[in-house]
């Protein structure tokens, strides 16, 4: 006989509307994420650093993040270090008007699922980065 309880549990977690985290230090940018965010069905939440991010109990729940480069005091690249030292494998789209090669490198090769550049990327591909994140899922950190 099935075991009915882990079924449910199992169903209610292919139900579950993802948490998708927005930091991103102006505020012009978050409010546009997050209406296209939620215009796909999805769940939001903006922060205004990375440090806020940390702090909130949404932080647990996320399950993709998307995530400014170049923000005052902690970075998003230094927020993806932490994270990953910290054991969340929480899936990153990185977005960034000031694209360099070697930030991108790097925070490609961290793990990152997608790195756009603001404006210009964000809507379709910001769309598409989203669905690869949201598919990819999360896990353990892996172990170095």
């Amino acid at each position: 006989m099935p075991d009915i309880g882990r079924a449910n549990a199992k169903n209610a977690r292919l139900t579950e509307i993802p948490l998708i985290s927005i930091v991103d230090d102006h505020s012009l940018i978050r409010s546009a994420i997050e209406d296209l965010v939620r215009s796909l069905g999805f769940s939001a939440c903006t922060f205004a650093s990375a440090e806020s991010f940390l702090q909130s109990s949404s932080m647990r729940e996320t399950g993709c993040l998307i995530l400014d480069v170049q923000m005052p005091k902690m970075s998003g690249i230094d927020l993806q270090d932490h994270l990953s030292q910290n054991g969340f494998d929480i899936p990153i789209i990185f977005i960034t008007a000031y694209s360099d090669e070697a930030t991108k490198e790097r925070a490609l090769s961290a793990g990152a699922i997608c790195f756009l550049r603001k404006p210009l990327d964000i809507g379709r591909r910001l769309i598409d980065c989203l669905h690869a994140a949201l598919d990819r899922g999360r896990g353990p950190a892996p172990v170095n």
